[in-house]
């Protein structure tokens, strides 16, 4: 198991990192996935960046619908610390258990319906096509 960098003993480069996400989640918590990656600081760097852009800044999709779609493809890619990390924040961003039960339908027959047309080799009908 990889090694997890507390706070106390980060260089400056990751507590920089670590009180950013601090701030952004206006909490003292540092997941465990940051604490693994600051094995590496230019990964924690990059990594923290590019999701705290992809998932706190303004846009079209609200913050509960981007965590479903984080959830979505972490249930695909079997990744069961951002299943976990991601269902919690979406409970906290307000799903309930109803909701969680429909996106797992809706998961597990997208994951159905993809390999069906992948292995049938199906043509992209043309008013689909962009």
């Amino acid at each position: 198991m990889t090694k997890l960098i507390e706070y106390a003993e980060a260089s400056d480069e990751v507590r920089a990192v670590y009180d950013d996400i601090r701030a952004t989640r206006q909490t003292d918590y540092i997941n465990n996935f940051w604490k693994a990656l600051a094995n590496h600081p230019p990964t924690l760097q990059r990594t923290w960046q590019t999701l705290k852009e992809v998932m706190t800044s303004p846009g079209e999709l609200d913050p509960l619908v981007r965590e479903l779609i984080y959830i979505a493809v972490s249930v695909t890619n079997n990744c069961d610390y951002c299943i976990s990390s991601h269902t919690a924040a979406a409970r906290a961003k307000g799903m309930n258990d109803e909701m969680f039960g429909e996106l797992m339908a809706i998961i597990g027959t997208a994951n159905m319906t993809n390999r069906l047309a992948n292995g049938y080799k199906i043509p992209v009908d043309e008013q689909f096509k962009s």
